[in-house]
């Protein structure tokens, strides 16, 4: 079986699931399975070859990537740039990809807002090319196409709003981003070529990608065609179609995991008081299952954190300037990456050793460890509370790699492609859970040791946990969150804006794995960006620091399963990692409960209404009969009966109680200290007085009599 590495584009990056790197690959490798890839199709001479034109384009490309760095090096700090870069670089680049010399466009006006970008080709592929001196993320102030936002945030929008423009090309020479129109997508979507990298390290293999995917032909619209009939939008599709592919194969390599976290524990030589606990009782079986979830979640955790990257390329985990001989022996000896590449290579052995250093780093991760570069992540998925038993037991290394195999590959007929954690997101997350809550553990059965059954209609039926699609959430954010977020909006400067957006509240009353509050989140860090950056499509960096404000302040969440609350947590962890920075305390935020049963004072002074004895699915008819008739009776009398419900108001005491939790959920957490801080804060608030007789007075009289 043959074997797809991760990424093997060393000068190449992709952000989203736009053309992801597993489809990339298939392009460079000329998968004859992905159409398109015929020389005709490029418009080749006849008996000309793929990697023959590129091969011209590279050498042509190469002399004036040389000759422009010569020039620009010598070129004086009073001149922009501008000129010398597009006609010594970027122009000569786009003649090699066949779209002839590009001549400037006036600017694409889209009702009353212009977009000033330099040139294009036909009438609808944009294509921005700026000086080397300015960057693509950031606005210049002054500079035609970078004045009043980014270069990037320019094209970006431009083919968001546009129905004629699909996709588009934004360059500065050093740097080229191929962009697709976005405005459904909750994050960015893009592959990035470092121009730098690639030509100065001679790096003809990613040249050859870019030849591929940047070349005319793949943005060219058949006659008589529509924009969805460009070859770049065909792959992106079938990117999408491969995709939902992968999250159905991740969905089962992650039960197969857990399957084999759970046999090999219960078989490894040593853990007999493991074994013992749970022959007795004393440990359930669904306990055992809560904790082999939990480490699948650090596991997810620290796989998504190591291979999402920043805007300078590294990880999530480490804090901004983290030295590289520091990060080289995290990567080496501790780094969940390193147990991957393990998986990949060999079947393991009984020896135990491969899991204990997974014991050191969750534990170090707990606090922090400066010697390997790693924060203190704190919360109660790495604490010493959340895997007790698995703590204190051995697993072999055999065990240890074929969970992580089942995790970090999918497999098909002809090979095995590696799972892409730096793009997974919360529909991936939430296709995994809802195939969790279908099953059901089981120990010593006929199917080994320890086995996952299905079990449909138990609690998956009776927790109402069913996990709901992309499409329903967006209707439901279009009208629910969207005007809420616009009245915010309307106040008179950004920072009045960004308080009155900080303090909106989302709340899911059955969050599931959180992929609602996740979008919610999404939108609202995407519109905080734009206040505090000014640019209506902020860069990706921008966006992750608000997302992780929005998370810690406005989203709320309750689900009756604790396996789905504890699962919402990592959801929202994983989209608000920020490097350097702990999760944030979210315990206050994402509550387990029935939130079907909550009512309010007001309501039920007035009496239970008859339609709370409908009988539903299991309920006697007759028995609900009887109920419904005793409680029209009790509505009568007025003496007694229902009137038992009255509410002892106010609250007295506890009516400064919303206002102390909104002061702690604002509270800072930005380091471990901060975040501890705000737990204990939380913990003594909810066992102080003032909680207390809140409760007391919430409850009907009823309950003390």
């Amino acid at each position: 079986m043959r074997s797809r590495t991760r990424n093997p584009f060393t000068t190449v990056k992709t952000a989203g699931l736009l053309l992801p790197v597993d489809l990339l690959t298939r392009v460079v490798e000329g998968d004859p399975d992905l159409p398109g890839l015929a020389p005709t199709e490029y418009h080749l001479r006849a008996g000309e070859r793929l990697n023959e034109a590129a091969s011209r384009a590279w050498n042509e490309c190469l002399a004036a990537w040389k000759s422009f760095r010569r020039k620009f090096a010598a070129l004086p700090e009073s001149d922009s740039g501008t000129t010398l870069t597009r006609d010594e670089w970027l122009l000569p680049l786009f003649e090699e990809l066949g779209y002839g010399r590009l001549q400037t466009k006036p600017a694409i006006k889209i009702e009353d807002k212009e977009y000033p970008v330099s040139h294009g080709w036909e009438n609808h592929v944009p294509i921005h090319l700026l000086s080397a001196r300015y960057p693509l993320d950031r606005r210049t102030p002054g500079v035609a196409g970078a004045a009043m936002r980014s270069p990037y945030s320019l094209v970006q929008e431009l083919l968001n709003r546009s129905a004629q423009h699909r996709w588009g090309f934004v360059s500065n020479g050093f740097r080229l981003d191929v962009l697709r129109d976005n405005a459904a997508l909750a994050r960015a979507a893009n592959v990035e070529f470092d121009l730098v990298a690639m030509f100065d390290g001679e790096v003809y293999a990613d040249f050859l990608l870019l030849f591929l995917v940047c070349h005319q032909s793949r943005a060219e619209i058949p006659a008589g065609g529509k924009p969805e009939d460009c070859w770049l939008e065909k792959w992106s599709s079938q990117a999408d179609q491969q995709g939902t592919r992968a999250r159905e194969k991740l969905r089962d390599g992650v039960e197969a995991a857990i399957q084999a976290l759970g046999a090999g524990f219960l078989t490894t030589r040593g853990n007999t008081v493991l074994r013992e606990r749970l022959r007795s009782g004393e440990l359930s079986t669904q306990d055992f299952y809560r904790q082999l979830l939990r480490l699948v979640y650090r596991l997810l955790m620290l796989l998504v954190a190591e291979e999402k990257r920043t805007e300078d390329g590294s990880n999530l985990l480490h804090p901004p300037g983290t030295a590289a001989a520091v990060r080289d022996r995290y990567g080496r000896f501790y780094s969940v990456g390193r147990l991957r590449a393990l998986a990949e290579k060999r079947r393991g052995t009984a020896h135990p050793d491969l899991y204990e250093s997974l014991k050191v780093l969750f534990t170090r991760l707990r606090t922090g460890y400066a010697p390997l570069g790693i924060p203190g992540l704190g919360s109660f998925l790495f604490s010493n509370r959340s895997t007790p038993e698995l703590d204190a037991a051995a697993l072999a290394n055999q065990d240890l790699l074929d969970a992580v195999r089942r995790l970090c590959f999918t497999e098909d007929v002809t090979s095995r492609r590696p799972v892409d954690f730096g793009n997974l997101g919360s529909e991936e997350l939430g296709s995994v859970y809802e195939s969790l809550l279908e099953l059901h553990p089981q120990i010593d059965t006929d199917a080994g040791p320890f086995a996952l059954a299905t079990a449909a209609g138990s609690e998956r039926k009776t927790t109402g946990s069913y996990y709901t699609p992309t499409s329903l959430i967006n209707c439901l954010l279009d009208s629910a969150l969207d005007p809420v977020v616009a009245e915010a909006l309307k106040k008179p400067d950004a920072r009045t804006a960004e308080e009155a957006l900080l303090n909106l509240k989302v709340c899911d009353p059955a969050c599931g794995s959180g992929h609602f509050l996740i979008a919610a989140a999404d939108r609202m860090a995407t519109h905080l960006a734009r206040l505090r950056t000014g640019d209506n499509e902020p860069t990706t960096l921008d966006v992750q620091h608000a997302k992780r404000d929005i998370i810690g302040r406005c989203i709320y969440g309750v689900d009756l399963n604790p396996m789905a609350v504890e699962l919402c947590k990592v959801s929202l962890w994983m989209e608000a990692l920020e490097p350097g920075k702990p999760l944030s305390f979210l315990d206050h935020h994402i509550q387990c409960g029935n939130s079907l049963l909550g009512t309010t004072p007001a309501l039920l002074t007035k009496g239970l209404p008859d339609d709370a004895f409908t009988p539903i699915d299991g309920d006697d008819k007759e028995v609900c009969s009887k109920l419904k008739k005793q409680n029209k009776e009790e509505r009568k009398d007025e003496e007694g009966g229902q009137q038992r419900f009255h509410y002892e108001l106010p609250l007295g005491p506890g009516a400064d109680l919303p206002q102390l939790m909104a002061r702690l959920s604002a509270a800072a957490d930005d380091t471990l200290d901060a975040v501890t801080a705000k737990e204990r804060g939380v913990r003594e608030l909810l066992d102080s007085g003032i909680y207390q007789h809140a409760r007391f007075v919430s409850r009907p009289a009823a309950q003390f009599r």
